[in-house]
């Protein structure tokens, strides 16, 4: 395949004309990587031609600006479960994508793949969350529906596609391409239609193909499961809206939870003991969880035995959990599911998150000037109605949590979020 020309998403649409610029030639594996590695000599490029860095590889660039970026400083105060309100120490969405970089980073290391491609993906995945976690995210789709829906993994790439405004020479963060199909996890056939029109070849094929992505890009998809789950366990228990009582009825929590114990028979008797036994038990849970991936990855490529990273894509997925533990991992997600996210008092926050995100689309759209002027500016010269929507869900979906209730508090009168 030949480097794609336009990559878009969503209505993210770069230059007509546009092409990309291959990366540094050179076919040898870099030194360290395993053969199905993404070589960062052999990426497939960036859609606007830069010089190369004199001292960082691609991927390393790509890591640093998403690090310098806006929308990676706003996650600080974009939330998971918990609103930002709620309490200091719960996980935010800029915590949960570096617990998910470093357990990337540690799985890669083990398995001998790109780390800074890992850490590049894992640190922009969320990128394109909206305010209050899948609330926000649930109430914007249903708000677009008429326009297209909104899905935050092609936010994220619409972000660093289009969004971010840093640099002279282009829009976006012109990001590698390896990168970008990593923050494109989750896509849609017509979704794939609309932007492999834009980009042939590109990012989308993969999904018209039936092919996976690269190693690096399966990894991070588990490695934000795996942190996921982990600090909603934490988190859940330190709301008090679960108890380690009820997670003895997860026998991923159970297990651990055991061993812990056989360990430390006093560890009640020492300061804070139930908290050190639930961060011991999730650190257990965490480290048996990264050990099963690194041996069951490595067994599949041993099968497999892909001659290189364009290998990969037509092989089964490569990257994952063994059968036990897999099970054990989705009796963790329903008990999140049936005991957390469904608990009365996250429901009713979630019932007052996705009024505030509707009411606020609904007066941008009703009233542009109301947005930052540069979102007011676009508003003016968009030429119809979704073109319009497609604006103010761009703002809506950039707020925070605080600013998104000052916002609506601002605008509606009312207080929905103290």
């Amino acid at each position: 395949m030949g480097p794609p020309r336009s990559p878009t998403a969503c209505g993210s649409l770069p230059p007509e004309g546009a092409s990309f610029a291959l990366g540094r030639p050179g076919g040898k594996t870099d030194q360290g990587l395993a053969r199905w590695a993404s070589q960062p000599a052999q990426t497939r490029g960036r859609l606007h031609a830069e010089a190369p860095a004199p001292t960082r590889s691609d991927h390393q660039r790509d890591r640093d600006r998403i690090v310098h970026s806006s929308a990676f400083r706003r996650l600080v105060y974009k939330t998971q479960v918990f609103l930002n309100h709620e309490g200091d120490l719960f996980r935010t969405r800029l915590t949960h994508s570096l617990e998910v970089a470093q357990l990337g980073r540690s799985i890669a290391r083990s398995l001998r793949l790109n780390e800074d491609l890992v850490e590049a993906i894992c640190l922009a995945h969320d990128l394109g969350h909206t305010p209050f976690g899948h609330a926000g995210q649930d109430a914007l789709n249903a708000c677009m529906r008429e326009w297209g829906g909104f899905e935050h993994n092609l936010q994220s790439l619409r972000v660093v596609d289009r969004l971010e405004e840093r640099y002279p020479g282009f829009d976006g963060l012109n990001l590698t391409f390896e990168t970008r199909e990593g923050i494109l996890k989750h896509c849609s056939r017509a979704n794939a239609e609309r932007i492999e029109q834009r980009e042939p070849g590109g990012i989308a094929q993969r999904f018209l193909r039936g092919e996976q992505p690269s190693l690096e890009a399966q990894l991070c998809n588990l490695a934000d499961e795996i942190a996921y789950n982990a600090h909603d366990v934490d988190d859940g228990v330190r709301s008090g809206l679960i108890d380690m009582e009820q997670l003895m009825a997860v026998p991923l929590f159970a297990r651990y939870h055991a061993l812990t114990l056989a360990q430390y028979p006093d560890i009640a008797l020492l300061p804070h003991g139930p908290r050190r036994l639930l961060y011991d038990t999730i650190r257990r849970m965490l480290s048996d969880q990264v050990y099963d991936v690194v041996a069951a990855t490595q067994a599949r490529l041993a099968e497999a035995d892909p001659a290189d990273a364009q290998a990969v894509r037509s092989a089964p997925p490569l990257v994952g959990f063994s059968a036990a533990m897999r099970a054990e991992s989705t009796q963790l997600k329903r008990f999140l599911f049936q005991n957390l996210y469904r608990h009365p008092q996250v429901v009713q926050t979630t019932e007052l998150a996705q009024t505030v995100v509707r009411e606020l689309f609904a007066i941008y759209l009703a009233r542009p000037q109301e947005m930052k002027p540069r979102f007011a500016e676009r508003a003016q010269e968009a030429g119809d109605a979704t073109a319009l929507a497609r604006v103010a869900c761009d703002f809506v979906a950039g707020m925070t949590d605080r600013y998104a209730a000052r916002e609506h508090a601002r605008l509606t009168g009312r207080q929905l979020l103290a």
